[in-house]
């Protein structure tokens, strides 16, 4: 019996057009843009559609933008009748699997994450920080060679992204990131990539933004979730409100363990992955991590479509 699992996007998926063609074609999909319109006093729907992309880039922009496309998507394939066992979600995606799975409604996730945008931004001034992909190198390997930055006591940098085998993500101060990918090079990386992000998320750099925006997670009236969130913090499948609250405040300044999660999820059975809102990052991470996972991606109207036509019939 196919078990299916439904992941959703975080930071860096966000294209100029992302979710037009859903909400063009399913009315329950454009209230959501539109529901999200309203919570944050702008016009989300049209940046996400027509651009600037400059201005979509922004931090505090992309992550609603990303949360409302997931949300519009997973409207359409819930009513379409597609049931999942599990959700999970990476970084910014963990709102917008909790989302699906009951736990807060889309207008406060979307000002909730607008403000963690803003204050993940303001943590550190741009320049500062740095984030890099450190490709075809083992995990431990790469730990070793961060913590031992980071014991020299000049700068910091952290492993914040377990993405696949092969693909981990630091960040820190920009300085202990560029000596960080040097040294991995040495060791054996087979690329090292400087990513075009603005701030080193989840690293101890984040900790500033964790506590600015604690107190807005502690105010927010979750509810129980209806299928187990397995949490960016340590994998674990959660429904209950204080798990859902503890790993969303955490996981501000600590590492995503994707790689964990989805090998988690398919030891608990999961063997059918569908991947809503924008791109398909997640989808080829969990084929380099089991080659054998089937894999959707549901953000586009034919992507929903094959969806519905081979999981719900």
């Amino acid at each position: 019996m196919t078990k299916i699992a439904a992941l959703f996007p975080g930071q860096g998926s966000q294209a100029v057009g992302m979710g037009q063609d859903v909400a063009d074609r399913w009315p329950v999909a454009a209230e959501v843009f539109e529901a999200v319109d309203r919570s944050l006093d702008f016009r989300l729907s049209s940046l996400c559609w027509e651009g600037p992309e400059d201005q979509l880039r922004l931090t505090e922009n992309t992550q609603p933008a990303l949360l409302v496309h997931s949300a519009a998507a997973w409207a359409v394939l819930a009513a379409g009748g597609l049931r999942v066992e599990a959700v999970a979600g990476h970084s910014l995606g963990e709102y917008s699997a909790i989302l699906a799975a009951g736990g807060l409604g889309v207008a406060e996730a979307a000002k909730t994450v607008r403000q963690r945008g803003r204050l993940m931004q303001e943590a550190v001034p741009v320049g500062q920080g740095a984030m890099a992909a450190i490709l075809g190198l083992d995990d431990e390997i790469v730990v070793e060679i961060c913590a031992a930055e980071t014991a020299s006591g000049r700068e910091v940098v952290v492993a914040a992204n377990f993405n696949s085998p092969g693909q981990i993500v630091i960040a820190g101060t920009s300085g202990a990131v560029e000596r960080a990918s040097a040294e991995c090079k040495e060791r054996g990386a087979r690329r090292t990539v400087l990513l075009p992000v603005s701030a080193p998320f989840h690293s101890p750099l984040m900790a500033p933004a964790r506590e600015g925006l604690t107190p807005t997670l502690k105010a927010l009236n979750f509810e129980t979730l209806n299928v187990p969130l397995y949490r960016n913090i340590d994998a674990e499948p959660v429904q209950d409100t204080s798990a859902v609250r503890e790993g969303l405040i955490r996981q501000v300044d600590s590492p995503v363990l994707w790689s964990e999660i989805v090998r988690r999820l398919i030891a608990d059975g999961v063997d059918t992955f569908v991947e809503i809102g924008t791109g398909q990052v997640l989808s080829g991470l969990v084929r380099r991590i089991d080659r054998t996972m089937k894999t959707y991606a549901a953000g586009t109207a034919e992507g929903i479509d094959t969806v519905l036509a081979e999981l719900v019939g």
